[in-house]
């Protein structure tokens, strides 16, 4: 018996010592945040030594898309991939980009299959569960669209909220807990892609959309048939950096590449040119050979 109680008195002691016996604990309480970024560099640890690898979901002019060149190449252009280009040669590191569809940007971070990611993200206290998010560096807006054809069936928020509707959002997105939230009684379409959506609107499948303002007021530049009827309210607002969990060297160095590019002026710049880049030939969606909405 006396023998049996030593044991145990043993294994309690042993848990102890490594970490409570298989439940996760962070004991690392350093300040990351009152480091400066050269005493931060040593200490960032990424999936690939010497890169900064960034998901990203390429169907959200201006926050991320394909511009196309005189030619007809296209490349990764918006203020998000510029910002992320930015806060990677902030960290001295390189960056590798990899497109996905929205929802596969959040399932990356999560599963720690990225250093970061930059999809137009809104601080969402679900989503925080899945990622850490960095410091907002851009104030953004919900909205709601529909075609002109269509524009005074809604004037207020509840007029989306009917049976007969089907209104659409993206999947895994904060607009889709928006339309779930002002229109319980439609029929919600989610798709993976913003251009599909904008297609769905314009050829009469859906009645009308729950979309990001910004990108919303990109999609109308091109697509004039677009109308944006209604702000929405959220209380999350802004838009944030998304950084893999349990990284808090890196996500320290990440805010304070946004402070930098806030400071500089480079981050005024880079919406700037987004913007511009986004009203010329463009392509929202992966490159399969279906990105644009039917005019």
């Amino acid at each position: 018996m006396k023998k049996l109680i030593a044991f145990m008195l043993s294994a309690v002691m042993l848990c102890s010592v490594f970490a409570g016996c298989g439940t996760e604990q962070n004991t690392d309480d350093t300040d990351y945040s009152a480091m400066t970024i050269e005493e931060l560099k040593p200490l960032i640890k990424t999936m690939t030594q010497g890169k900064l690898t960034m998901v990203t979901s390429p169907d959200m002019a201006p926050y991320e898309f394909y511009a196309l060149d005189e030619s007809g190449k296209p490349s990764l252009a918006g203020f998000d991939i510029a910002l992320g280009h930015y806060i990677a040669d902030f960290l001295g590191l390189e960056l590798e980009i990899i497109p996905m569809d929205f929802d596969g940007t959040i399932a990356e971070l999560a599963t720690k299959k990225a250093d970061i990611g930059m999809a137009g993200y809104s601080p969402d206290p679900e989503r925080e569960k899945q990622m850490s998010f960095s410091d907002i560096y851009y104030m953004g807006a919900q909205a709601f669209v529909t075609t002109k054809a269509n524009a005074e069936k809604f004037s207020k928020l509840e007029d989306t909220n009917k049976a007969e509707y089907q209104i659409g959002a993206q999947i895994g997105s904060i607009q889709s807990k928006l339309a779930h939230e002002h229109a319980p009684d439609a029929d919600i379409v989610e798709l993976g892609k913003l251009t599909d959506i904008v297609a769905e609107i314009l050829s009469g499948k859906l009645d009308g959309a729950f979309i990001e303002k910004l990108p919303a007021e990109a999609y109308a530049k091109n697509y004039p048939e677009l109308a944006i009827v209604l702000d929405v309210p959220y209380d999350a607002a802004g838009n944030v950096v998304g950084v893999s969990k349990t990284n808090a060297p890196l996500l320290a160095a990440v805010n304070l590449a946004i402070k930098a590019a806030q400071d500089d002026g480079s981050l005024d710049q880079f919406i700037l040119e987004a913007n511009e880049l986004a009203s010329g030939n463009i392509i929202e969606g992966l490159l399969d050979g279906s990105n644009a909405p039917a005019a």
